[in-house]
């Protein structure tokens, strides 16, 4: 990068750390610290709750996504404005009455203690590993410009994320992630322009569209119902459902943003911005995405993204192999810039276009045929090679061919991103393991600086285990896959506990607990096994956990529920 993209990268996320510790000066007891003494607007509650899931995975990996497979991920959210409305008419009401600090107090007034702490178990495994994730998004970033392994890059975006985070707590994230929102969606309209801006002359933003489409990555919609199929209507709509449900209504890095609401009414109104809004952000991303791939047909791509491991490879004893797979690749790429080049015009006159499209398909198989025999070499030079670049498909487009300064825009807000969902997370398993542990079970009548304490304690020590799965990420392919599928294994059975407290008041707090754990089992057996795509075991997980629920309630003696104060 130039100087003045470093210029760009250091004065924007200073700006946004001395703001956020700035605006979150003050903060004395727990409440301030976790909820930020519940005192927020809508607008904050929006955009906080939109930023926690917006990470920057999704600005790495989602135009990495859609540039090898398609738009189709998009149908994951489409369940998310039902699952945004269901929570403003039940989740938050009973939250904001019981005036609780994480979502897991609900249950043990509803059920008992044990089926409390279990919830906040899963939910802190399951939290504290898919952090990791979003803190080694960033550290790609990092080692891609430096040329150094992500190793130095994790630890050290890791250090700088737990340090603001345990300082500034709930507030510092909320005024921040605000902020960085606004920079993202200024930067993300600016890369898209770029894109269409650097394409030839004669093919505009409609035509590289039309060009992608008929390379099939304009795969929008897809109506077919198929429990292998990642990404359906139907997936996005059911499973995704009760992903979100689970997601917004049982996850406490979601619960804790519109917690710090002030009314029932601002909370609410920062989710529906959320519905309104995320199905639309998440199409434009990956539209960018597409773009890009549109932009690498008739600008030659690196054979492998990942400048890191294509380095290794060239400086090495397999790298006379690696370069004769080199000049195959780019001979196959000339080729079929002519195939495009030509669907190009055929679109452009209207004719012949099936003909020009299977030329560019044909040409586009003898391309890739190239670049894997390239990977093959990459892999004998190094066995544990991760061969997954899609992370790094959007990142190199950025640096090698969008102005000085804009570079520097652009990366910050991936850092940004990251910085806030990292922020976010970790505040979270903060409040979960201060309340719902500490609080709960080990010391019930400290003081409020003592809690306070324990909560800035309990930041920094999950902040050490989320580094240390940050380490780890690099073997989990796509990020934005790894990070929803993760969730996957935990959610549906977390979801089931809730919808369980709130809808079947004949089922107590021993059935729950019991139908809860043989349904976690099933959930991973099911996954071991790949029974169904991943987004099916959110649904998979909640009904096992309603079925058993009833069904060990019936083999228990009457009792009624605890009631809920």
């Amino acid at each position: 990068m130039s100087w003045a993209d470093w210029a760009v990268l250091s004065a924007t996320i200073l700006l946004i750390v001395v703001y956020g510790i700035y605006k979150s000066r003050g903060a004395k007891n727990i409440d301030g610290y976790l909820l930020g003494d519940r005192s927020l607007p809508w607008y904050h509650v929006g955009l906080s709750v939109m930023a926690t899931q917006a990470s920057a995975i999704t600005f790495l990996s989602a135009p990495g996504l859609a540039y090898a497979d398609g738009m189709r991920f998009v149908q994951f959210y489409f369940g998310l404005p039902l699952a945004m409305i269901i929570l403003c008419i039940t989740f938050i009401p009973i939250y904001h009455k019981l005036k609780v600090y994480t979502a897991y107090e609900f249950l043990e007034q509803r059920f008992d203690l044990k089926t409390r702490a279990f919830t906040a178990f899963l939910f802190l495994i399951q939290r504290g590993l898919s952090t990791g994730i979003t803190i080694y998004a960033p550290s790609i970033i990092l080692s891609t410009i430096l040329n150094i392994d992500t190793t130095y890059t994790t630890l050290f975006i890791g250090s700088v994320v737990v340090i603001y985070t345990v300082y500034g707590g709930t507030k510092a994230v909320s005024y921040t992630q605000m902020l960085q929102m606004s920079i993202i969606f200024c930067g993300m309209f600016l890369a898209g322009f770029m894109v269409v801006k650097l394409m030839p002359a004669d093919v505009g933003f409609v035509k590289a569209l039309k060009i992608a489409g008929k390379m099939d990555r304009m795969n929008v919609i897809d109506w077919t119902f198929d429990l292998n199929n990642r990404y359906t209507v139907w997936t996005g709509i059911l499973g995704g459902l009760f992903l979100q449900l689970s997601y917004f209504g049982t996850d406490q890095s979601q619960v804790g943003r519109y917690l710090t609401g002030s009314t029932v009414a601002q909370s609410r109104m920062g989710l529906l911005m959320n519905a309104m809004l995320k199905i639309p952000m998440q199409f434009l991303i990956l539209l960018i995405g597409i773009l890009v791939f549109a932009f690498y047909q008739f600008q030659k791509p690196p054979i492998f993204f990942n400048n890191y491991e294509l380095n290794r490879v060239e400086n090495s004893s397999y790298n006379a192999d690696f370069q004769k797979h080199q000049k195959a690749f780019d001979q196959a790429f000339a080729d079929k810039k002519e195939k495009v080049l030509a669907l190009e015009e055929a679109l452009a006159k209207g004719r012949n276009i099936p003909q020009a499209t299977e030329a560019v398909k044909s040409a586009n198989a003898a391309l890739s045929d190239a670049r894997n025999s390239a990977l093959t070499v990459m892999k004998q030079n190094n066995p544990h090679a991760d061969l997954d670049d899609t992370n790094y498909v959007f990142l190199t487009f950025v640096t090698q061919h969008l102005p000085k300064g804009l570079v520097g825009l652009l990366i910050a807000i991936v850092c940004l991103a990251s910085m806030g969902s990292t922020a976010s997370a970790l505040n979270s398993l903060a409040s979960t393991t201060s309340v719902d542990i500490y609080k709960r079970l080990i010391h019930k009548s400290a003081t409020d600086l003592r809690y306070l304490n324990i909560s800035k304690l309990s930041t920094f020590f999950w902040g050490i285990i989320s580094i240390a799965m940050a380490l780890y990420a690099s073997k989990l392919g796509n990020l934005l896959e790894a990070v929803n599928i993760l969730g996957s294994l935990f959610y549906g059975t977390i979801l089931g506990i809730f919808l369980v407290a709130f809808y079947f008041k004949r089922v107590g707090g021993k059935a729950v607990f019991y139908g809860a754990i043989l349904s976690e089992v099933f959930v991973f057996i099911a996954f071991k096994y790949d029974w169904m795509a991943y987004l099916w075991l959110n649904l998979f997980g909640c009904v096992l956990v309603i079925v058993f629920g009833m069904l060990l309630q019936m083999l228990q003696k009457p009792q009624l529920p605890k009631p809920v104060n």
